[in-house]
């Protein structure tokens, strides 16, 4: 009987052991984050536009032309965060549910700004360009931050740094892919991520 305890009590520590040896599928976390960009590849992206989108140490950045880095999957319901590092000039955002991926644009999508010095601030970094304002504007240039923002259904949500930056219920747009925009100054990312909801 003790042999027989032994043995299957040998057996179980093998299969936890085993057990944990079993990876998630590439580019998935175990929180269900699927990773989108960290700084190997431009596998998940399409380019349009003319922005010289490049990876260099780990970091895909960009700093003339203009344009987009466009999802290749179309999301719906879903929370993403990136990290990203902008200098005072910069122009960029990430564009949400567009409906047309060839034209991202503050009409075919919903944009989460990245712009400091915006003209009108109230729809600078932090904001959904044309739907939710922000004050104060946070500043996000000269340093790393990190977005997240959230889209179930209608609501709408932007967390900067840990600060709700912009919040509103909107229903103009419901799936489409999301992209990184280049727009002016110097504009870096390390990580982006996605989590359908």
């Amino acid at each position: 009987m003790k042999r027989f305890y032994l043995d299957t009590m040998g057996l179980l520590v093998i299969g936890l052991a085993l057990g944990g040896c079993v990876h998630q599928p590439s580019g998935q976390t175990d929180a269900g984050w699927i990773t989108l960009f960290d700084g190997s590849n431009l596998d998940n992206w399409n380019v349009v536009g003319k922005a010289n989108w490049r990876l260099e140490g780990g970091l895909l950045q960009a700093d003339k032309g203009g344009g987009h880095l466009v999802s290749k999957n179309s999301y719906g319901d879903f929370q993403v965060r990136a990290e990203f590092w902008v200098d005072d000039d910069a122009n960029s955002g990430i564009f949400i549910r567009c409906a047309d991926p060839q034209k991202p644009g503050s009409s075919t999508c919903y944009e989460v700004n990245i712009f400091d010095k915006r003209p009108d601030p109230s729809y600078g970094t932090g904001a959904i360009v044309n739907h939710a304002k922000v004050s104060p504007m946070p500043k996000a240039g000269g340093r790393w931050n990190i977005m997240e923002i959230t889209a179930k259904g209608p609501h709408l949500l932007v967390v900067l740094n840990g600060t709700r930056t912009a919040e509103v219920q909107d229903s103009k747009h419901a799936r489409g892919p999301l992209t990184l925009q280049y727009g002016a100054g110097v504009v870096k990312f390390r990580k982006v991520q996605i989590k359908p909801l």
